[in-house]
């Protein structure tokens, strides 16, 4: 399961840049493949020798968490660990893609770089998101005031799901649910992913990724996007990166499903 935003903390390939051959290994094809793209040192970023708020660019930290999750996955299988199926939650499933031999590591790295720098350039400034603990029904329910302006953009699980749209009317809505003892939390985010914020970069991504080309998934990957297994070619193309940001993230159902089916 690789995860979307917000898991990355600084120095967090340090110790393991030093301890696994692997991993090293990895993160540099991962520098390589990303450097066309940034203007930025990877292994800076993942040692913590760069300022703290260079990760907190959405340009900066979607690509080095992209680089440590396939790090990781190099780790696990050199010491055996072969995963059924691979899920990803929002930009984690450029991880899986990659992980799972669909996209190679070129145009994966592509991907994340090019698609966080069009966030950055295009969509900060104009919204936000935040964790809220409601299930998606009555999150939908309780937003209705809001419905033309703040929306469920994921949906974590049974009862949690992150809202997400413009600024000023997420901070009214957040501060309704907090008075009516909803737990919410903020996202450090200016942006609203998952919403129809991202319609404004449909044509650029679209251009961007025009001749990126997905190969049949070797490992069974399982999208929450359209909540189906992914087996054939070309799915996992560049339309479908543009449909994973814009779309809600189905996280807990695909969970639930894949639970299910053992």
């Amino acid at each position: 399961v690789f995860p979307g935003q917000g898991s990355q903390w600084a120095g967090m390939g340090r110790e393991l840049l030093d301890s696994s051959p692997v991993f090293a290994e990895r993160i540099a094809q991962c520098a390589v493949a990303l450097e066309p793209w940034v203007d930025w040192s990877l292994v800076d970023v993942l040692r913590g020798d760069v300022p703290a708020e260079l990760l907190e660019r959405v340009d900066v930290l979607q690509p080095a968490s992209f680089a440590v999750m396939v790090g990781l996955a190099a780790v696990w299988a050199s010491v055996g660990v072969v995963p059924d199926a691979v899920v990803g939650h929002s930009q984690g499933e450029i991880a899986a893609a990659c992980v799972s031999g669909a996209l190679s590591l070129e145009d994966a790295a592509r991907v994340v770089a090019v698609r966080s720098q069009v966030i950055g350039g295009s969509l900060a400034g104009r919204g936000g998101m935040a964790s809220v603990a409601l299930p998606e029904a009555e999150a939908v329910e309780r937003l209705e005031r809001w419905a033309d302006r703040v929306e469920v953009a994921a949906v974590n699980g049974p009862a949690s799901v992150v809202i997400a749209g413009d600024a000023e009317a997420l901070d009214e809505a957040l501060e309704v649910l907090a008075a009516d003892g909803v737990r919410v939390r903020r996202v450090a985010v200016d942006y609203a992913s998952h919403t129809r914020h991202v319609e404004a970069i449909e044509e650029t991504l679209g251009e961007a990724f025009a001749d990126i080309r997905a190969q049949a998934p070797l490992i069974p990957f399982y999208s929450t996007v359209t909540g189906e297994w992914v087996r054939e070619a070309g799915v996992l193309d560049g339309g479908y990166w543009y449909r994973n940001l814009r779309g809600q993230v189905r996280f807990g159902p695909a969970i639930a499903d894949l639970l299910a089916g053992g």
